[in-house]
């Protein structure tokens, strides 16, 4: 279980007129084996953050650590989800894109496929082992990269909108699934989300980021027991609090 922490990270992108801020000053860390949600009004530097935390891009300013140790590119200690089907390699089996993080990290064959097939099983998908990304649903594909995800066993586990492209009753099993594994495995999470009835069902606590540059406008506990029930006052109550901050102008 690993902290991360965000300080005053600011990034800025070149473009023909001038430079455009679009993270400024972002500072927040997620405990170890917190569920954090990130919320926001598209453009408001959600996904920027997360690739920042992933490696995918350098910070004009600040810095991040993970486990006390400062992030500077890609790494195996962050394991990453994304909504794009496509994620996964459609020219190996299921268990052969779990064992891929496995053999970047040169785990031997025979104990690559162990672990390939225990993660699998954790994501209830062990009959589908030998299935290509083609021949399973947007479900089952996702699971699969998550188990892909969490199977090399990184410090934390970065989500950007999974199940964004799935059906509204598909996207609320894979809610459920993704509560139970994430009990099961500890790992700390960055999960961002436009959807905030997502966020508050998922969430130990939601950061809401604001547009025009990007930064942490508003973070709110999510005081609910779990499983969480969608439709009580309570969970409603969570979602009114937080969609008033993304829509309120200061």
């Amino acid at each position: 279980m690993h902290q991360i922490e965000l300080r005053n990270i600011s990034l800025e992108y070149e473009s023909a007129d001038s430079p455009v801020t679009a993270l400024q000053d972002v500072s927040f860390s997620v405990e170890p084996a917190e569920f954090l949600c990130v919320v926001g009004q598209s453009g408001c530097g959600k996904t920027t953050m997360l690739n920042v935390v992933a490696g995918f891009l350098k910070p004009t300013k600040g810095g991040i650590l993970i486990g006390g140790k400062a992030v500077t590119g890609k790494g195996l200690d962050r394991g990453i989800v994304f909504q794009d089907f496509a994620q996964l390699f459609p020219w190996r089996t299921a268990q052969r894109n779990v064992e891929f993080g496995l053999e970047m990290k040169g785990i031997r064959k025979e104990e690559r496929e162990e672990i390939a097939l225990r993660f699998l099983r954790l994501v209830n998908l062990e009959k589908f082992a030998r299935s290509y990304p083609h021949e399973l649903s947007g479900g089952m594909q996702q699971r699969v990269a998550i188990a892909r995800a969490l199977a090399y066993n990184p410090a934390v586990l970065l989500m950007d909108e999974p199940f964004a492209a799935l059906d509204a009753l598909t996207r609320e099993e894979m809610q459920r699934f993704l509560v139970d594994v994430w009990r099961e495995t500890k790992k700390t999470v960055i999960y961002v989300t436009h959807n905030v009835a997502e966020a508050v069902y998922l969430a130990d606590r939601v950061i809401v980021f604001s547009p025009h540059p990007g930064t942490v406008k508003a973070q709110v506990k999510i005081a609910l027991p779990r499983p969480r029930d969608t439709l009580s006052v309570e969970f409603l109550k969570y979602q009114k609090e937080i969609v008033h901050q993304i829509v309120e102008r200061k």
